[in-house]
């Protein structure tokens, strides 16, 4: 059986994370860099997985590396709660979270989470961006990122949270006027709902050799909401989301066939952000809820 982590190295560890530097760290603690640079290089022999990579910005966590800097917010939660505790004391979660997501997670998956996360924190606060902007972490206009995407940015933390699948649906007006598709190259027939700058669907289309430009689309629009509630209005065919379309009373799913790639789902956030207990608290409850999107209720 392996020895328990050594909790001094994962205390260097959560430190040099959250700082982004050797040098940032070790003024904080009050140590070296040598002395920090060992610690981290003890404990990746102790997890055998490398922890870090470097980057113009500095040091940025590997994925390992933050899933391990979880556990060490954790522990030291757990710890500064045991000590409170002994002073008669509690540590209180209060304030603002700003969250930054998809316009088509903002509307329609996002509000039932956050509302089972109301329930649990009523002193949180949250702002909610409805944005795919990637500059909304790079300029702090917002603590927790959902993308759909994994962001590039340095300084950041980033979790691959699940995969959701997704869709093809139209209402039953508009199959009963044009027929229903049986296959991916019977849509060459059909009015599918695209997008207009943005390549998403064209580049999905191609992942299952479907090749087609941007004017085989007769609607197009970046608002993914507006694209989807033209599809709901009985335009034509659109892809989405499982759990959204799902949730739609006015369509139903065609293609189901045809296996359409499935969308990973990151959170971000800033190291120093997530040191923030509030913020980590939001953090890991949208991690939670989200991980369980096609497997179970979110409320």
């Amino acid at each position: 059986m392996k020895p328990p982590l050594d909790w001094s190295l994962l205390q260097s560890f959560a430190v040099v994370a959250s700082s982004g530097s050797l040098s940032a760290a070790a003024r904080k603690l009050g140590s070296s860099q040598p002395t920090l640079s060992r610690h981290i290089a003890a404990l990746e022999m102790q997890t055998e997985t490398r922890l870090f990579v470097r980057t113009p910005g500095g040091l940025d966590l590997t994925e390992a590396g933050a899933e391990l800097y979880d556990y060490a917010l954790r522990m030291a939660d757990a710890a500064e709660d045991l000590r409170l505790a002994r002073e008669g004391r509690a540590q209180t979660l209060a304030g603002t979270v700003r969250l930054t997501a998809s316009a088509i997670m903002a509307t329609y998956v996002l509000p039932d989470i956050l509302t089972a996360l109301r329930r649990e924190e009523p002193a949180i606060d949250i702002e909610l961006v409805a944005s795919d902007r990637t500059e909304n972490l790079l300029q702090r206009e917002a603590d927790i990122a959902v993308r759909m995407y994994r962001p590039a940015q340095v300084d950041v933390i980033t979790r691959k949270i699940t995969e959701l699948s997704s869709g093809a649906f139209a209402t039953p007006g508009y199959l009963e006027a044009r027929g229903i598709p049986e296959t991916i190259e019977d849509l060459r027939t059909h009015d599918v709902v695209g997008y207009d700058r943005s390549d998403l669907i064209i580049k999905g289309f191609e992942a299952v050799g479907f090749k087609v430009g941007r004017g085989f689309f007769p609607f197009r629009s970046d608002n993914q909401v507006v694209c989807w509630q033209m599809v709901v209005a009985g335009y034509g065919i659109g892809f989405v989301l499982n759990v959204v379309g799902s949730a739609e009373p006015a369509v139903v799913p065609i293609l189901t066939r045809t296996k359409v790639p499935k969308l990973s789902v990151w959170l971000t956030a800033h190291r120093e952000l997530k040191v923030s207990r509030r913020v980590r608290r939001v953090y890991d409850f949208l991690a939670d809820r989200l991980e369980r999107l096609e497997t179970g209720p979110s409320a």
